[in-house]
């Protein structure tokens, strides 16, 4: 992941956009404009930038204009803008490194985001673990499910990232005690049922069954209801 700061215009960007690059463990920062951009950057330079042309179109162009016409271009660019905004993108490709549809899914913004960064040299693979909607942080320590975070506690979320880092693997409570809690821990059966309880329950009941319970042995991740033996 990259150490200097996204820019992000506008000040304040979308929610979605900040919670999904929170997520994706990017550091960012907002800017009202081309000015802010240039007194806010860091002595390192700005990683790249995501610019929104939503509500804004020719703000959103003329930051872009600015961030190419510097001294060192800015690259990369990412730029959001709507359907109906498609036609204003020709004769202007020299702004942007790439564009996205907004409103976007939270998992491709953050592909061509990542994807743009690595092709330029600026980023480095995140250490995401993903399974099917659910994505886990390993850096920031985040869950989220279909690009929604998680509120897990620590132990929820060591849990989950167990199951999810060992799919299809049937584990008995003794080992999971053993491989997440650790061997100190004192603590017997029910505290992995408990914390599987709670687990299914903030995984909604769309995605519970993740969570396969194995009658008499323990517990599964990631197979479908109909391999489950409970």
């Amino acid at each position: 992941m990259t150490s200097q700061p996204i820019l992000v215009y506008p000040d304040p960007p979308a929610p979605l956009l900040a919670q999904t690059l929170d997520l994706s463990g990017h550091t960012w920062k907002a800017v009202a404009n081309a000015s802010v951009a240039a007194s806010q950057e860091p002595a390192d330079g700005w990683t790249g930038a995501v610019v929104t042309a939503d509500d804004d179109p020719e703000g959103a162009f003329a930051m872009c204009r600015a961030l190419r016409k510097r001294d060192g271009a800015l690259a990369p660019v990412l730029l959001l803008v709507t359907g109906a905004q498609l036609g204003e993108l020709e004769l202007r490709e020299d702004l942007f490194d790439d564009f996205c549809l907004s409103p976007f899914h939270p998992k491709e913004l953050e592909a061509r985001l990542r994807h743009l960064l690595w092709r330029t040299g600026r980023g480095t693979h995140p250490e995401i673990v993903e399974y099917g909607d659910l994505a886990l942080n390993l850096e920031t320590y985040q869950a989220a499910l279909s690009g929604k975070p998680l509120d897990l506690t620590f132990m929820e979320y060591e849990l989950l990232k167990f199951f999810a880092t060992h799919p299809q693997k049937v584990f008995t409570r003794e080992q999971l005690l053993s491989r997440v809690w650790g061997y100190e821990y004192y603590g017997g059966a029910r505290t992995v049922d408990v914390h599987v309880r709670r687990l299914r329950a903030k995984l909604g009941e769309e995605h519970a069954s993740l969570i396969q319970t194995v009658r008499s042995v323990g517990y599964r991740f990631g197979q479908t209801r109909s391999l489950s033996t409970a």
